[in-house]
């Protein structure tokens, strides 16, 4: 088993918060820079990015878990990871069907570019991209796992668009492989705060949307080797994976 650092939230240039500088490319050039061996794609409400990442990280030597940041009707906020293609594209036309047809102001909001390996930009997405789908978390969540996918609530101890802030509490009782908590917390105090979550895996992560911030905040997992499957068996605690930090 070996240890390896990861950072599951980070923003392209396709989601509108995400920094022009934050393409693909520069996301890699970054994590290899930062010593991060895993990371997670989490673009707002979209994994059109996702098939780019992952072949960057191939060439390179960095894993990446592929999915999105995705807004319940409820505005929480939710990663979820898919381990192929089949299922990005089940869950892209899923997200596509539910994400409401407002348009994007970039001038307010920031642009929202899909872009190749060279920055070349392929296409702009037209839809407002922070909205929240027409999905309750619950909905969210059977979709996600319905898929044989990961579903964790993100941030959930912050103040805005979190389980936290938007249910008032976080349920006990979520079907949720892990929860992510901020950079504002830490285990110790998650778990003294909220004594009835202590079964619950605890992740923290950058919530990168500028290259100065990728691997800022990380996790540390033991593992054999950086896979979907072994990063879901950290995540339960199984045959000796798990997160160390």
């Amino acid at each position: 088993m070996k240890s390896f650092r990861a950072d599951l939230h980070i923003h392209t240039v396709l989601s509108p918060c995400g920094d022009l500088e934050m393409s693909p490319v520069n996301i890699i050039k970054k994590a290899l820079e930062t010593n991060l061996d895993i990371l997670g794609v989490t673009d707002h409400n979209t994994t059109r990015h996702a098939a780019l990442m992952r072949e960057l990280g191939q060439e390179n030597g960095v894993f990446v878990l592929t999915g999105a940041e995705v807004t319940s009707r409820e505005e929480v906020h939710c990663l979820v990871f898919f381990e192929n293609d089949a299922c990005l594209k089940e869950f892209q036309n899923y997200l596509d069907f539910y994400l409401p047809e407002i348009p994007n102001d970039p001038g307010r909001f920031g642009y929202q570019l899909v872009v190749d390996c060279h920055e070349n930009i392929l296409m702009q997405e037209e839809r407002m991209l922070i909205s929240a789908i027409d999905q309750g978390i619950d909905q969210l969540e059977k979709k996600v796992h319905d898929l044989n996918g990961l579903f964790i609530p993100a941030h959930v101890d912050r103040e805005r668009y979190s389980l936290s802030s938007q249910l008032g509490f976080i349920p006990p009782d979520i079907n949720a492989d892990a929860l992510e908590i901020s950079r504002f917390t830490n285990r110790e105090r998650f778990y003294r705060e909220h004594p009835s979550l202590g079964k619950f895996t605890l992740l923290r992560s950058s919530d990168a949307h500028t290259p100065g911030r990728i691997g800022e905040i990380h996790t540390e997992f033991l593992l054999e080797t950086p896979s979907f499957k072994e990063i879901r068996m950290a995540l339960g605690n199984l045959d000796g994976r798990k997160i160390l930090n």
